[in-house]
């Protein structure tokens, strides 16, 4: 089994994978709620449809529409070791993708989460 960054196409060299990464991790603390997304993924959609139906302010990076974006995407992997999209950050922490948003959902632990990030104002 080859690494992560193998299973991508393009090449970074450590510097600009730094680079990226640090990118990566400044816009993941930026903001309550950040979805790392793809436009024409149907997982990316549902969770962006969960969190409008909830109320949570987030922000969503469009790696397919971002001129770096398949760069975000291997630094996000080489992070995170999770390659897919969407890729969730709740208040700074890397939560998963569409199915672990969901689960945490069902449970009753997204609203939680999203509340003490500040993406849903106490009602």
């Amino acid at each position: 089994m080859g690494s992560v960054m193998s299973l991508f196409p393009s090449k970074m060299s450590k510097e600009e994978l730094e680079t990226t990464l640090t990118k990566a991790k400044e816009i993941a603390s930026s903001t309550p709620v950040i979805v790392f997304s793809k436009t024409y993924c149907g997982y990316c959609t549902r969770v962006k449809q969960l969190l409008t139906q909830l109320g949570a302010t987030y922000k969503v990076i469009e790696l397919d529409v971002e001129s770096d974006g398949s760069k975000i995407q291997s630094a996000l992997a080489e992070w995170t070791g999770q390659r897919t999209v969407p890729n969730v950050f709740i208040g700074g922490k890397h939560i998963g993708g569409c199915d672990t948003v969901v689960e945490k959902h069902q449970g009753g632990k997204l609203v939680p989460l999203l509340t003490d990030a500040g993406a849903i104002a106490d009602k």
